[in-house]
């Protein structure tokens, strides 16, 4: 494999790279991306392996696919947004356009090969049903994390001791060979589940000898309903079925009496982009357990029936060559062996926080009593600037919020939003300065800045592709040049930045942003929202400030947040004025756990207060 000179009008791709024991490798995360790439046989990137050492592509040689443009390249000379993220990452040419994190790098390079090759059914269909495989980002979804992060860290930990984990399962493993065992829903399930039974029917009249209805030769395989539909979906050639109606007494049956779908591949019937993710985890996962501790196997059965399963595709069999990956046959172990009981995980390996609330009933007085009673109330500080405002009419139509898709009445209150903002930020912010825009969405706050305040550097960082390309085109229109855009999770952002902004930041995204501003040591101005979203998470427990903890149980924090969204203008004025003090509260104990990292954190009203029924902003300076 030899390095190969790069072309400007190629997306680059960065890829980490890491030494063990003296040996060059590539980590999960790298082997996952590359054998994508294998598979869709996409070679619009030009792939950089980031390391800190010389001459690493002789040592990989066999590991990265040939026909990819491959070139090293030092940590300290990864261009400014792609060295502020987590890899793998993907930088568009221009180098003001980065994405970040597995699942968001793995779903551009499937889109992109779909643009490149149209006809590629079988590439188009790894997004899944509605194009939604992995979507959602990881700190929402159990299964994007179990996938993108979970398994692919505990196999490598694993891998790193493998010796010390012999007498038991991670703990993701386990959740993982568990969900391959529920049942499968899909969008047309019932048409198949139908056929399912018109299938079993069949083969139980067979079985009753020549004289049934239906006959067949004895020793004749049928593949399942599942896998005929997910081999159906695949094939790049297929030509849909014709349609045909199920006998009279199998259309009669009702759905809670039709038989249950079995998982084919990961996500139910069909090869997703799951599949690819969990592939080279999986298979390293195994060659480990073979090496080590070959009965651990027979407590995996599902697993070992989807390891099998997947290599019945042409395309998994050429990618894993390619990659250099030796799929096992395992043919001396039973696929499908007796369920043993699998050993519990332990330590740090068992299971964080249940997300789902805990139900309540009645209102917040009790709640707000209590506070009172201990000397907690909602208390709210002096808007510094409360007639500043954007000279809107003076900036440029991309600017302006009126631009998007809003009404006239929205669009002032946007304005109005925004002055707040932008007063608070250029408060604080001093030349040369970076601004990162958290939950950026389409742009509103960042570009604003970036055109306000030209000395300082300004990052858009948002998980939702379309609306941060409506950002980068309006920042286009301007021509700005102190502006960057990431689309990435807050879990794969890294950078150091001076303040952190987010307008409306919904749930726990407010406390992410929070807490990624504490760990930058970074000034903070936070507009939350849907306070109802708030609950615990594997990373944040609430109450979070230790005299909110010692007053408040979780389920009473729980009543603060719910009411603290009922400050809608439809509602009566007594409610809203109650939701406005819960807002207050719930905001007064984040403001509290911040002072604890050594902030000074002021709890404020926007105004006019008409401009938001979630008008409170949290502003928020280090003092160490």
């Amino acid at each position: 494999m030899k390095q190969t000179e790069p072309q400007k009008d190629r997306e680059s791709l960065y890829l980490e790279v890491t030494t063990v024991n003296g040996a060059v490798c590539l980590p999960l995360h790298s082997s996952i991306v590359l054998f994508l790439l294998s598979y869709t046989e996409c070679s619009s990137f030009h792939v950089y392996l980031v390391t800190d050492q010389a001459d690493i592509l002789p040592s990989l040689s066999g590991l990265v696919p040939g026909g990819l443009a491959v070139s090293e390249v030092r940590r300290d000379e990864l261009p400014g947004l792609v060295r502020m993220c987590r890899l793998p990452a993907a930088l568009e040419p221009g180098a003001c356009f980065c994405r970040a994190g597995l699942a968001v790098v793995l779903r551009h390079i499937i889109q992109r090969a779909c643009q490149l090759m149209p006809g590629r059914r079988d590439v188009a269909s790894l997004l899944g049903f509605k194009n939604t495989c992995l979507k959602a980002c990881a700190e929402v979804s159990q299964w994007t994390r179990l996938c993108e992060l979970d398994i692919p860290s505990a196999v490598e930990q694993h891998l790193r001791n493998p010796e010390d984990q012999m007498c038991r399962l991670p703990a993701a493993i386990l959740n993982l060979e568990q969900r391959l065992g529920e049942p499968v829903k899909v969008h047309n399930d019932d048409k198949i589940r139908r056929q399912k039974l018109q299938q079993q029917k069949k083969g139980d009249s067979q079985l009753k000898g020549p004289n049934t209805e239906t006959e067949s030769h004895p020793n004749e395989s049928h593949p399942s309903v599942e896998l005929s539909a997910a081999l159906e979906k695949l094939s790049t050639d297929a030509v849909p079925a014709p349609s045909t109606r199920e006998h009279s007494d199998i259309r009669k049956v009702k759905t809670t009496d039709l038989p249950e779908l079995e998982h084919v591949f990961a996500e139910g019937l069909y090869f997703t982009l799951t599949d690819v993710v969990l592939l080279p985890c999986v298979h390293q996962y195994l060659i480990s357990l073979q090496k080590h501790t070959p009965s651990t196997l027979s407590n995996l059965p599902l697993l070992l029936r989807w390891y099998q399963r997947v290599q019945e595709l042409p395309s998994v069999l050429r990618s894993a060559k390619d990659c250099g990956m030796a799929l096992l046959s395992l043919s001396t172990v039973d696929p499908c062996p007796p369920q043993l009981e699998a050993p519990r995980p332990s330590g740090a390996e068992q299971e964080g926080p249940k997300l789902k609330q805990e139900p309540f009933i009645g209102g917040p007085r009790p709640t707000l009593t209590k506070l009172q009673e201990n000397g907690i109330d909602a208390v709210y500080a002096a808007h510094p600037c409360p007639s500043w405002t954007v000279d809107w009419e003076s900036l440029p139509a991309a600017v302006n919020p009126t631009e998007g898709k809003m009404s006239d009445a929205r669009a002032v209150r946007k304005q109005q939003q925004l002055n707040n903002l932008v007063a608070m930020v250029t408060e604080l912010a001093r030349p040369r300065h970076t601004v990162v825009d958290f939950c950026s969405g389409g742009g509103h706050v960042g570009i604003v800045l970036a055109y306000t305040l030209p000395k300082c550097q300004v990052i858009l960082i948002e998980n939702k592709e379309e609306s941060l390309v409506r950002a980068r085109d309006r920042s286009a229109q301007l021509g700005l040049t102190n502006i960057g855009f990431i689309q990435t999770n807050l879990e794969y952002f890294t950078g150091s930045f001076n303040i952190g902004v987010a307008l409306h930041a919904c749930g726990v995204a407010t406390d992410m942003v929070l807490d990624r501003c504490l760990q930058a040591q970074a000034g903070f101005v936070i507009s939350p929202c849907c306070y109802g979203f708030i609950q615990n998470t594997l990373k944040f427990n609430f109450p979070k400030s230790a005299r909110f903890t010692d007053t408040l149980s979780y389920k009473e924090h729980m009543i603060l947040c719910r009411f603290a969204d009922q400050t809608a203008v439809s509602l009566p004025p007594e409610r809203r004025l109650i939701g406005k003090r819960c807002m207050g509260l719930v905001d007064l104990d984040r403001s509290w756990a911040a002072e604890t990292h050594g902030y000074s954190v002021r709890v404020m009203t926007m105004v006019p207060e008409g401009c938001s029924p979630k008008n409170n902003m949290l502003v928020g300076i280090p003092t160490r």
